[in-house]
């Protein structure tokens, strides 16, 4: 199976998909226990969510699931989040902290190793010519990282999500004005509550691409999967109305943030 689906636009905002894919190998689905073959944590309906929002960007989307290997996380394991639950590079439990894997069938080293080479490293190596290749038209790319989650998950976060999460690592992944685009459309969307940099501040493909001073820009939206699925439990399937409505303001949001790429590359500012 191809790993990583990509399609290539002019503009300079380029939409990632980590967390969309449902393929498991056959010989990674046998190790996985009756909760893991839910494949719960599927950022379910986000690449139809985005579908035509933005019709010149660039889309890279993993068609691997996170159980395979979260193509999110540092390939070094090092957590996101430290001193806060998560799941790691190969996760050992689901969001709830319910084993994923049969008894004795978990992750080792060496599938680790293996799934870095086949899967991990062939999206991020698709990311990053996509980004090199739309910096080299535009003289700036701008990373938009799409991602979905259920909005209430007490392993991981207290109370009720808000429903737009963006996350920018306080400010460090990209330029002022394109954070405060997504932030104010955001703010302006009746009927959603938002939050900047709060629980989700950017996952590592946002930290790892997002360097602002070389005209490299990256943000994450988080979005509670309450805003757009008739159901946060199977089949996790899309809710056209809710769809349609939350399916405006991300145009806006995503329209805002090209505008301002084309401004930074107009005045030649990259902070």
């Amino acid at each position: 199976m191809a790993v990583v689906e990509v399609r290539q636009g002019t503009s300079p905002v380029i939409l990632g998909f980590p967390h969309t894919g449902t393929d498991v190998p056959a010989t990674i689905w046998e190790r996985l226990n009756d909760n893991g073959r839910l494949l719960a944590d599927t950022d379910w309906q986000i690449h139809e969510l985005y579908e035509g929002l933005l019709p010149e960007a660039t889309t890279v989307r993993a068609t691997f699931h996170r159980y395979v290997i979260d193509a999110n996380r540092d390939p070094a394991g090092i957590s996101l989040y430290p001193g806060q639950n998560t799941t790691g590079l190969v996760p050992e439990t689901d969001f709830d902290g319910v084993s994923i894997w049969k008894e004795g069938e978990g992750p080792m080293a060496a599938d680790i190793a293996a799934r870095l080479r086949d899967f991990h490293a062939p999206y991020h190596a698709a990311l990053a010519a996509e980004i090199a290749r739309v910096k080299a038209i535009h003289g700036v790319a701008v990373l938009y990282d799409c991602h979905s989650i259920r909005s209430r998950i007490p392993f991981l976060f207290e109370g009720r999500l808000p429903d737009f999460n963006i996350g920018t690592d306080m400010g460090r992944t990209c330029a002022p004005a394109i954070e405060k685009a997504a932030v104010e459309i955001a703010a302006n969307a009746d009927g959603y509550s938002h939050i900047l940099n709060g629980r989700f501040k950017g996952g590592w493909t946002t930290r790892h691409y997002g360097r602002p001073q070389e005209g490299m820009h990256a943000i994450q939206m988080e979005l509670a999967q309450s805003t757009h699925l008739a159901s946060e439990a199977p089949p996790f399937a899309l809710d056209a109305v809710k769809a349609e409505r939350l399916r405006r303001h991300l145009r806006g949001i995503l329209k805002a943030i090209e505008t301002q790429a084309f401004d930074l590359k107009r005045t030649g500012s990259e902070a």
